[in-house]
């Protein structure tokens, strides 16, 4: 009852309502929503504080930057959305708000754009090297077949990617990168998508801020050779999976390209499938059906696994 009737006072006063609403639909910082309200930095901060001490809103940081978004999982949560889904549709001042944010979005959108186009030679070059990213896609969403998932951690998102791809599949889905010109791109995507149940987040695939057992589903797309300690990130991948989660790794078998190592910062040249198996054994998960996908001239594997804790329940 408290939990409600503090959520209730925090969230009465119109301009928390447009703070709840506006963060509703996409995460943003406090230096953006004082330019949607077009109020004081100061005191926009205040009522993000009392909403986040209400438990409505969600705050992080990533760098020097600090972003809101509405809470998850909570009574707050579900209480702040019932309140947001309660808002007239055709409140004056809420729709000037949403399309102060959509030219937020549009400078998120420009941003993307340009980091883009300034490595996408790169990135070309890469996809050149491998069977056609559609097949790629294929195959995976294949593996991963359709049962339910309810929380999804895509570690080194990327471009987000794979939150596109599994969105429909899962009731709700992180991203964790460290580069944050990748976050840019991602939230970019995310928004243009018009994806409300996935999110990005700033963070070390060896340190994730993300509990222990709190994930059903956590995947590793093209990002283990970026790694010079690839055991310590499937160890740290399967602290955080259920009892009956799942891991899944795409990355390169083993290939001679060189370059890649010099010029695209990859540590590892692919890995064979015994070293694979054998960390995953290490970190007590149990190895799955495996995918092969021959390329010219690398060739993509797929490896999954499954918690050996539900493993040996069943």
């Amino acid at each position: 009852m408290e939990q409600l009737l503090s959520g209730l006072r925090a969230a009465g006063e119109p301009t928390r309502l447009r703070l709840l609403a506006l963060c509703a639909h996409v995460e943003l910082s406090v230096s953006e929503l004082t330019q949607i309200l077009g109020q004081s930095q100061p005191r926009v901060s205040r009522h993000l504080k009392l909403l986040v001490e209400a438990g409505l809103l969600d705050r992080f940081r990533e760098g020097a930057m600090v972003y809101y978004r509405i809470a998850e999982r909570t009574v707050e949560a579900h209480l702040a959305r019932t309140l947001v889904d309660l808002l007239p549709e055709d409140d004056q001042e809420l729709n000037r708000d949403l399309q102060r944010l959509d030219q937020i979005k549009r400078k998120r959108a420009d941003l993307a754009r340009n980091y883009f186009r300034e490595n996408a030679a790169q990135w070309d070059e890469i996809r050149a090297l491998h069977v056609p990213e559609a097949q790629l896609e294929r195959e995976f969403l294949e593996l991963v077949g359709d049962r339910p998932v309810a929380d999804f951690l895509d570690i080194g998102t990327g471009t987000g990617r794979l939150l596109e791809l599994l969105a429909e599949r899962v009731e709700r889905g992180m991203g964790i990168d460290l580069s944050a010109e990748m976050l840019t791109v991602a939230r970019s995507n995310i928004e243009a998508a018009a994806l409300r149940n996935v999110h990005v987040r700033q963070g070390d695939m060896y340190n994730m801020p993300v509990a222990d057992n709190s994930v059903d589903l956590a995947t590793l797309h093209l990002v283990l050779h970026y790694s010079d300690e690839p055991g310590l990130v499937i160890e740290e991948a399967a602290r955080v999976l259920k009892p009956d989660g799942r891991l899944v790794i795409v990355d390169f078998a083993p290939h001679n390209e060189e370059q890649l190592r010099s010029e695209h910062k990859h540590h590892r040249l692919g890995f064979a499938d015994e070293e694979i198996e054998g960390m995953l054994h290490e970190c007590g998960l149990v190895s799955g059906a495996s995918r092969h996908l021959q390329g010219d001239p690398l060739t993509v594997k797929i490896w999954q696994a499954s918690n050996g804790a539900g493993h040996r329940t069943h």
